[in-house]
Order: structure tokens, then sequence, then C-alpha cells
């Protein structure tokens, strides 16, 4: 069996790598039941260091739009050279905006 990708950074999540499951429209802004993806545990993690829930449910709400942001592009293209099994030794504070 292989793996599954991370659609957020297109790279392979091996069960060692920890796996999240991520509400594309948060549970409290209404996305209880709805679509979630698999996501490295480092991608899911950035993501809510970098959005608040409110903009996660107003205007990134789909992987693209993820994608296409300033700060998750930067960190996407920085992720994208560590190996599968990457994971963040110390996690980082929610950042300010």
């Amino acid at each position: 069996m292989t793996d599954p990708i991370c659609p957020l950074c297109n790279r392979p999540i091996p069960p060692e790598a920890g796996q999240s499951l991520h509400h594309l429209i948060p549970r409290l802004k209404g996305g209880k039941g709805g679509p979630v993806v698999l996501l490295h545990e480092i991608c899911h993690k950035e993501i809510h260091a970098s959005l608040t829930e409110a903009e996660l449910a107003r205007d990134y709400h789909t992987i693209e739009a993820l994608q296409a942001h300033p700060r998750l592009a930067k960190f996407i293209a920085w992720v994208r050279k560590r190996p599968p099994t990457f994971r963040s030794r110390v996690p980082g504070p929610r950042r300010r905006r």
C-alpha cells in the first residue's frame, strides 16, 4: 500500500510523519461534517499558526486558496525540501499578523 499524498505540499505522508485531518471549513464556523483533507501534522499546524478560524472559513477553505496564501506558499516551498518523515522538533507559536 502506498502512503497518502499531502494535498498541501504534495509529499507522501508516511505513518511516522504524523497525519492530521483538516476541516476545510472550521467546525466552529459551520464546517462540522464538512469536507476534510489528510495532511502532514506539520502542514496542518502551519495552517492554524498562519490563519484564524474566521480567515479559514471566509477566504481559505480550499487547498488552492491555502497554497496561494503568501506565508503558506513560503512554508510549502521550504517543507518540500524536507523528507516526507520530517517533523518539527519544537512547535512554533501562533505568529502575529
